[in-house]
C-alpha cells in the first residue's frame, strides 16, 4: 500500500515562506469547506465509474481542493487577503462538483479564463494550468495556434495564489483567435525536471479538451519564464511554430556570478550544467523561428546576449527586440514589434519535414528533432552533432560523437521520390535505405560499429544509456517514481539514523519545491505491478532494504557487509552510495539508490542554480560538512558500467 509523507522540513530560508495566522473562526469556515468539498470529490469518484468522460475532469474540481487544502495544512496562506480568495476558490470548486454531479462540465467548453488541472503520472499529484480560450470558440471549431507561456520567479505562487490569478488574468500577451496556455511549472523552477514535463502533461490534457494546432504551438516567457521559454526553444526545436523568450538566463556561470569561482566547483557539477544551458544547443534554432526580447537597461538582457553570442558561433542570427531606456518589463512598442513578427511565423505553422537539420545535444534525455532521432551516443556529456539534408534520391548525414541514429518520414510529407529506394550518405558511407517508397512512411534505423556505420539497431539484449535511461540522478523524478522505505536492520547506525533523515528530507523538499506527494511503499511490500510502472527510489544499505539486497550484486557498484566499491573501496561505517541505473529487476525503469533530486540546497535560490550537482553515482560520507561529503563520484559508461576514475 502506498502511503503519503509528512509535513515539509524546516531551514534557514524556504519558499513559499511561511504563512499568516488565520483567525480561529476563519480556519474553522475553510476546514469545513475543504472537508465538504473533499467528501463531494470522493462521491464523484464512486458515481462517474461508469462515465469516463465525466471522470477524466474530475482534477478540474480536484485542484481547487487542492489549494486550499495544501495552504490550511502547510502555511501557505501567505496574505491575509488569500484568506477570502480561499473561501472563492473552495465555492467555485463545490459548484464544478455539483455540475459534474449533474452530468455536465460547462467549464470545459467555456471561454475567456478557465482553470483546468490533470493528474501527473510523476507523482499522482494533481497539478493545475490556465486557459485563455477566445471568445468565439466552439467545441467544433478547426485546430487553433495555442501559445504556452511561462511565468517569472514567484516565491508566493503556491496553487491557491496560481488558480485565483488565472481565475482573473489574461497576462502579458492574448493573441487574436489563439489558446494561451498559461503553465503553473511545479511552482517556481523554471520548469526545469518535473517543472519541464508539467508542459507536456498540460499540453495532453489540453489536446483532449481543445482542438490545438500541432504545427502552430509557440513558446513564450519572461524573466523566469524567458530562461523556461529558452530551454524549451532549444531543447525541443522541432516542437514549435516559434518561440519568444524575454529576460531571463541562458547559462549558467556567467549569470550565476560563478566565473571567478570555478576552480572551487566540482567537474562533475560543471559537466551537469550541459544539460539546461541553453547557449550549448543554440545551433537547434536553426529549426525553431525566434524572437528575443530585453529591455536595454535590464541586467537580464545578458541572456539573449549569450544566446547571440552562441549563434554567431553557428553563423546563425535571430532577431532581438530591445526595449529602449527599459528595464525589467516589456516596452509597449515592443510588444507590437514581437507581435508583428510572430503573426506571419506562426500562421504558415511549424514545417515537420523540413528538408535541413541541424542539431546538438550532449544527453539522451535530449535526442529528437523533426525527423531525426539520435539513439546512442560514444561518450555522454560530450557534444553530440547531426547535420542532415534531404537531397535527390535520399538523405545525406553528417554526425559527431553519435552511435545510432533513426530517420522517419510520415507518409503524407514524405518528399522522396515513389518508387525508388532511398539512398543513405552517412558521414561519407553509402547505405541503401527501405523498400520503395511510393510516398509511404518509411523508418530507417542506424548504428556504428567498429568506426562503420549499418543498417539496423545495436544489440537490444545488452545494457546500454538511451533516452530516458542515461541518467544522472535527477532524471528518475521525471518520470514516474516512488520512494521504497527500508524496514530490516541497516549495515550501521550512523548511517541508517542518516538514511532516514534523509529520505524524509528528500520527500518534505519534493512536496515543498515541485509541489506533489512523495508516494511511499515498505521494501517488503513492493510488488510487480509497482516495479513495472515506477523507477523505484531505494533508501537504505542492502542488510536494510530488501529490494536492494536482491540487486546489489547486479549493480555497477558493489555494496556488501565488506563496503561499497566503487574502483577503491569505502567503509560501511559512515558512507553510503547515491547512484541511478536501469534496474536489474525491470531495466526498462530506474533504480535510484538513496537519493532525491540533488540540487535540494539551490532551492531557494537562483533557479539558474537548478541543476543536478551529482552524476550518475556519489559516494557520501555521512559525517562529514555537506561540503566535503562526497567522496568520490562520477559517471557511468555508456552502457552502464563503471569507467575509470576521471584524471
Amino acid at each position: 500500500m502506498l502511503l503519503q509523507a509528512g509535513q515539509p522540513s524546516q531551514g534557514p530560508k524556504l519558499i513559499p515562506p511561511p504563512g499568516v495566522d488565520v483567525p480561529a473562526a476563519d480556519r474553522a469556515t475553510l476546514e469545513a469547506g475543504v472537508k465538504e468539498l473533499a467528501s463531494a470529490i470522493e462521491q464523484l469518484q464512486v458515481t462517474l465509474k461508469d462515465k469516463p468522460a465525466l471522470l477524466k475532469l474530475l482534477p478540474d474540481v480536484q485542484i481547487y481542493h487542492k489549494a486550499v487544502h495544501w495552504a490550511l495544512t502547510y502555511n501557505e496562506i501567505l496574505d491575509v487577503k488569500e484568506i477570502s480568495v480561499a473561501k472563492t476558490l473552495l465555492q467555485h470548486g463545490l459548484e464544478r462538483a455539483k455540475q459534474l454531479a449533474g452530468g455536465s462540465a460547462p467549464w470545459a467548453s467555456a471561454t475567456g479564463l478557465v482553470v483546468r488541472g490533470y493528474l501527473s503520472r510523476i507523482d499522482g499529484s494533481i497539478q493545475p494550468y490556465g486557459m485563455v480560450v477566445p471568445a468565439e470558440f466552439k467545441p467544433t471549431d478547426a485546430p487553433r495556434r495555442l501559445d504556452f507561456w511561462f511565468h517569472g520567479r514567484a516565491e508566493k505562487l503556491t496553487e491557491l495564489a496560481f488558480v485565483a490569478e488565472r481565475e482573473k488574468q489574461v497576462g502579458e500577451f492574448k493573441p487574436d483567435g489563439a489558446f494561451v496556455l498559461h503553465t503553473y511549472g511545479r511552482f517556481c523552477n523554471a520548469n526545469k525536471y518535473a517543472g519541464e514535463v508539467d508542459l507536456f502533461e498540460a499540453l495532453e490534457h489540453a489536446r483532449a479538451n481543445y482542438p490545438v494546432d500541432e504545427n502552430r504551438l509557440v513558446v513564450r516567457g519572461f524573466s523566469m519564464g524567458g530562461a523556461a521559454c529558452w530551454q524549451f526553444a532549444v531543447h525541443h526545436a522541432g516542437l514549435w511554430a516559434a518561440a519568444a523568450p524575454g529576460a531571463g538566463f541562458s547559462e549558467t556561470a556567467k549569470f550565476s556570478n560563478l566565473t571567478a569561482q570555478l576552480d572551487t566547483i566540482p567537474w562533475y557539477e560543471k559537466t551537469l550544467w550541459h544539460m539546461y544551458d541553453s547557449t550549448d544547443y543554440a545551433l537547434n534554432l536553426f529549426n525553431c523561428p525566434t524572437i528575443a526580447y530585453s529591455g536595454e537597461i535590464d541586467k537580464q538582457k545578458q541572456a539573449a546576449d549569450e544566446m547571440v553570442k552562441a549563434l554567431a558561433a553557428e553563423k546563425l542570427e535571430i532577431k532581438h527586440v530591445i526595449g529602449l531606456q527599459t528595464a525589467h518589463k516589456y516596452h509597449p512598442d515592443a510588444k507590437k514589434e514581437i507581435e508583428a513578427w510572430l503573426l506571419p511565423v506562426v500562421t504558415a505553422g511549424r514545417n515537420p519535414v523540413p528538408k535541413e537539420i541541424k542539431f546538438t545535444t550532449w544527453t539522451l534525455r535530449y535526442n529528437q528533432l523533426k525527423w531525426l532521432t539520435v539513439d546512442a551516443m560514444g561518450k555522454h556529456w560530450e557534444r553530440a552533432r547531426v547535420d542532415a539534408e534531404i537531397v535527390d534520391g535520399g538523405i545525406k548525414v553528417a554526425s559527431q560523437n553519435v552511435t545510432a541514429l533513426t530517420l522517419n518520414m510520415p507518409a503524407a510529407l514524405n518528399p522522396l521520390p515513389a518508387g525508388k529506394k532511398p539512398s543513405i550518405n552517412i558521414d561519407g558511407q553509402t547505405i541503401e535505405g527501405p523498400a520503395p517508397l511510393e510516398k509511404q512512411a518509411w523508418t530507417m534505423h542506424l548504428y556504428k560499429e567498429q568506426n562503420k556505420w549499418q543498417a539496423g539497431t545495436p544489440d537490444e539484449t545488452q545494457l546500454r544509456k538511451r533516452h530516458g535511461l542515461q541518467g544522472p540522478i535527477d532524471d528518475a523524478f521525471m518520470d514516474s517514481f516512488i520512494f521504497v522505505r527500508p524496514t530490516g536492520k541497516p549495515l550501521n547506525e550512523t548511517t541508517g539514523a542518516w538514511v532516514k533523515k534523509a529520505m524524509q528530507a528528500a520527500a518534505d523538499d519534493w512536496r515543498r519545491y515541485f509541489r506533489g506527494q512523495v508516494r511511499f511503499v515498505d521494501d517488503t511490500a513492493v510488488t510487480e505491478k509497482e516495479m513495472d510502472e515506477h523507477n523505484l527510489v531505494l533508501w537504505g544499505d542492502p542488510s536494510s532494504n530488501a529490494v536492494l539486497a536482491k540487486i546489489a550484486a547486479k549493480l555497477p557498484i558493489v555494496w556488501d557487509a565488506a563496503g561499497i566499491n566503487a574502483g577503491k573501496t569505502h567503509s560501511n561505517d559512515q558512507h553510503v552510495a547515491e547512484l541511478i541505473c536501469p534496474n536489474p529487476l525491470k531495466p526498462k525503469h530506474y533504480v535510484v539508490l538513496n537519493s532525491g533530486y540533488t540540487f535540494s540546497e539551490h532551492s531557494s535560490g537562483s533557479n539558474a542554480r537548478h541543476v543536478a550537482v551529482l552524476p550518475d553515482w556519489a559516494i557520501i560520507d555521512v559525517t562529514a560538512p555537506h561540503k566535503t561529503r562526497v567522496k568520490d563520484a562520477g559517471f557511468f559508461g555508456e552502457r552502464w558500467e563503471l569507467t575509470p576514475p576521471r584524471p
